[in-house]
């Protein structure tokens, strides 16, 4: 029965150890963006093709788009009825690939994304702390926002500047923005900043697939990569 792999780290394990990553959505979504070095081999090829582009001696990797994609399972079990001894089916597929701002390749990789121009260094405090504290911390940064986490980095809520002045004593969970809006890693840079000027939105959170944070958009700077001259997917 193929393995199923929750985690990309083990996927990438598996992938420099010599195994074949292998995308089974049909060609144009490959061309467009996919794995570093996986080949495409569309689930309705696969009788055909397996043999021929795939070595049965080595692992393989299958994967489709999501959760929801039934085509990397149904993919991997069919490999199995092949003969290939040792199939992993990447269960979160490409998009958990992407939304933590992992390498690609393809025609839409080189495109300016959230993850791409977002700040990695970021102010961050725990919901428990004092508010002055952190208010003092964010006025020696100079920074207008402190993102609230967890022991694991996952975000939990916002604090901005503004409202932690209005607020010095008490704690930072009592004050900030719970639930704050997230976006993740290959989001569109183009239409994310669209968007963040038609709601007057300065700055943005970034998270990987499990609510970590992986760093914030500032709207102006991402303005300033556009005008740089740098590829925006539209």
């Amino acid at each position: 029965m193929p393995v199923r792999v929750m985690a990309r780290h083990e996927v990438r394990r598996l992938a420099e150890a010599g195994a074949q990553l292998v995308e089974v959505l049909p060609r144009e979504e490959y061309e467009d963006m996919h794995l570093p070095g996986a080949v495409h081999l569309w689930l309705r090829d696969l009788d055909r093709e397996a043999a021929r582009r795939l070595d049965r001696a080595r692992p393989v990797v299958v994967y489709c788009w999501d959760w929801m994609c039934d085509m990397s399972p149904r993919a991997a079990a069919r490999l199995e009825q092949l003969g290939f001894r040792e199939v992993y089916d990447y269960v979160p597929g490409k998009a958990d690939w992407l939304a933590a701002g992992w390498p690609a390749e393809g025609r839409s990789a080189a495109a300016l994304s959230a993850g791409d121009v977002a700040q990695r260094e970021v102010l961050t405090c725990r919901a428990d702390q004092p508010v002055d504290g952190v208010l003092a911390r964010m006025r020696d940064a100079g920074q207008t926002v402190c993102v609230v986490v967890d022991d694991e980095r996952v975000v939990t809520g916002l604090l901005r500047r503004r409202t932690a002045e209005a607020h010095v004593v008490a704690t930072v969970a009592e004050v900030m923005r719970p639930g704050p809006a997230t976006v993740r890693a290959h989001e569109p840079l183009g239409p994310l900043l669209e968007r963040m000027a038609k709601a007057r939105v300065e700055t943005i959170v970034v998270t990987d697939p499990e609510g970590r944070l992986l760093g914030l958009v500032d709207r102006t700077s991402g303005e300033q990569a556009v005008k740089a001259g740098h590829t925006v997917a539209a």
